[in-house]
């Protein structure tokens, strides 16, 4: 034992002399040991153990690879395999997708803060909770069947590929941009049509019967009835050619980036609802002698107005899904902004007219509805038609926001005259506005081969009739489509809340919690209602109402 310790000190020290040896040191002892028999024994068998571990892990590999890829060996050796030109993802292009589709998400944060602020304070939890839940619900059925409703291949009517975004391929069409950058583009846009919907029916929705609307509305009817003029065979996108329908036309459906297919959708499923609804109680209409209820935060209100201007910019430029197409983006950009600025001047000054005053929810709306109408005819428009187009949206926005209160139709923040009517007006303006210069946008750079040219600019009627065509199919079926729907929900007694639950107030109702929980609104400000409880509503709350606070409410319902 002690000998065995003593060899194992003096080979130590050895080892540290030798990490001490320099390179000189080395070389010379090398040359000193390949001299003594015993070393060179050692140092061969050495090598050749080490060639023999060479030989065998190159014998392993060619086995693995002769067993189990022998056909890409095969394939490389008879010819090399055909690239696609859809199999190429065109790395700019994805990005400015993806960045279009986040500020296009964004959106939602603008729309939330719009229907927040243009409601009745009561009602603001409940805004604010709808609006995330529809975006989590879109998310997941835009995944499962929404996208493969719209965007893929099937028929003139529906697509019927990827669903659960399987088997999809590695580009969407000839974009080169990445299948699924588009579908996160796409799912924002679905998003924003979803929200619009809910924006006439705040203030008396039962948050249950808004689900079950919800699931109609992104599930179905916006992407089967928007595979109609966006899907890769969708007929009236494929209309005027020879096959299809209306062939002696010779112009198919034009809708850049949603005038019809997201605006005019969500504006007639919203103003549907609002017609099976009813007006919320204590909503008195001009011709009866009363007045819309105030909006209880106009500074949110205005301040998500000015969120979705920005969004838009997402909205417009994205569409084209073409960072290549320089010019193009630049001009649907500063179309856009002046679309908006026309229509934002016209309707505060026609508003002050009207009324005496400088509305700033005429003026939100009104560049809210410039921004609604140029975004079908952006990519085919100059500069002077976007001023002049979105100047016409900021008045009709009013003349719709007056129709509807002639029709006692109760639209809280303005869904429908923005988005509806004027998503109408925007895509009939095409065929006014088309200059006649510009064509398509694509991958690589724009083609203008077949410009639009409209009315004004010696193009005759035939794009207008073409997107009169468009713009009353989709418009007809989504309001029929929608109507049937509203009519089917509110027939299980869970669309509208039930009388008592809108007087006691929808947020403590359907949530639990005010939004203001710290603050105590004065009469002034006090909704129709807010203290006006049954026995059992009260109870439910531990809170009873004083009499004064009663009869304050009591009142303005019989004013």
């Amino acid at each position: 034992m002690t000998i065995r310790k003593e060899k194992e000190k003096q080979m130590s020290e050895i080892a540290r002399r030798e990490k001490r040896l320099s390179l000189g040191e080395k070389l010379s002892r090398l040359r000193l040991r390949l001299r003594q028999p015993e070393w060179r024994r050692y140092g061969g068998t050495m090598l050749a153990g080490k060639v023999m571990g060479v030989g065998i892990v190159l014998a392993v590999m060619a086995v693995v690879t002769g067993l189990f890829f022998t056909h890409v060996y095969a394939q490389t050796a008879a010819a090399a395999p055909e690239v696609k030109a859809s199999d190429v993802v065109n790395p700019v292009n994805t990005a400015w997708t993806l960045i279009a589709a986040f500020l296009v998400f964004g959106m939602q944060v603008g729309f939330t803060m719009l229907e927040a602020g243009f409601c009745r304070s009561r009602e603001t939890v409940n805004v604010l909770v709808e609006c995330v839940v529809d975006t989590c619900l879109c998310g997941i059925l835009f995944y499962a069947i929404g996208f493969a409703f719209m965007f893929s291949h099937g028929n003139g009517l529906i697509g019927y590929h990827w669903f659960f975004l399987q088997n999809a391929p590695a580009t969407y069409e000839t974009t080169g941009v990445a299948f699924l950058a588009v579908w996160i583009f796409q799912f924002a846009f679905a998003d924003t049509c979803s929200t619009i919907t809910s924006g006439s029916m705040i203030g008396r929705t039962g948050f249950v019967g808004d689900l079950l609307y919800s699931i109609c509305v992104t599930g179905f009817i916006y992407p089967i009835i928007g595979h109609w003029a966006w899907g890769p065979d969708g007929w009236l996108a494929n209309m005027g050619s020879a096959g299809n329908f209306f062939p002696s036309l010779g112009m198919g459906f034009h809708d850049f980036a949603g005038s019809t297919v997201v605006h005019t959708i969500g504006g007639f499923i919203a103003i549907a609802g609002a017609i099976v609804l009813g007006p919320r109680l204590g909503r008195t209409f001009k011709r009866d002698g009363g007045a819309p209820m105030l909006p209880h935060d106009l500074t949110i209100a205005v301040s998500g107005g000015l969120i979705l201007w920005f969004g838009w910019y997402g909205f417009n430029p994205g569409s084209t899904l073409s960072a290549m197409d320089f010019v193009g983006i630049g001009r649907v950009a500063t179309n856009t902004t002046l679309a908006a600025c026309a229509a934002g001047l016209s309707s505060i000054i026609y508003g002050y007219f009207m009324t005496k005053k400088w509305d700033a929810g005429y003026t939100t709306n009104g560049f809210l509805a410039g921004l609604v109408a140029i975004t079908c005819p952006c990519y085919w428009v100059t500069p002077t038609g976007a001023v002049l187009l979105g100047g016409i949206a900021g008045v009709l926005v009013i003349l719709g926001v007056e129709l509807l209160e002639w029709l006692r139709i109760d639209d809280p923040i303005g869904a429908w005259p923005v988005h509806g009517l004027c998503g109408i007006w925007g895509t009939l303006s095409l065929g006014l506005f088309a200059s006649g210069q510009f064509g398509s946008t694509g991958p690589i750079s724009p083609d203008n081969s077949a410009p639009l040219k409209g009315l004004f600019y010696g193009g005759g009627t035939q794009v207008l009739l073409a997107q009169a065509i468009g713009s009353a199919c989709i418009t007809a079926a989504t309001f029929g489509v929608a109507m049937v729907v509203m009519l089917a929900v509110n027939a299980t007694g869970l669309l509208r809340l039930p009388r008592e639950a809108e007087l006691y107030g929808m947020d403590l109702h359907e949530h639990g919690i005010s939004a203001y929980p710290e603050y105590e609104i004065s009469p002034f400000a006090s909704p129709s209602g807010l203290a006006v409880q049954t026995d059992a509503a009260a109870k439910a709350s531990k809170f009873t109402p004083s009499k004064s606070m009663a009869r304050t409410s009591l009142d303005k319902l019989t004013t």
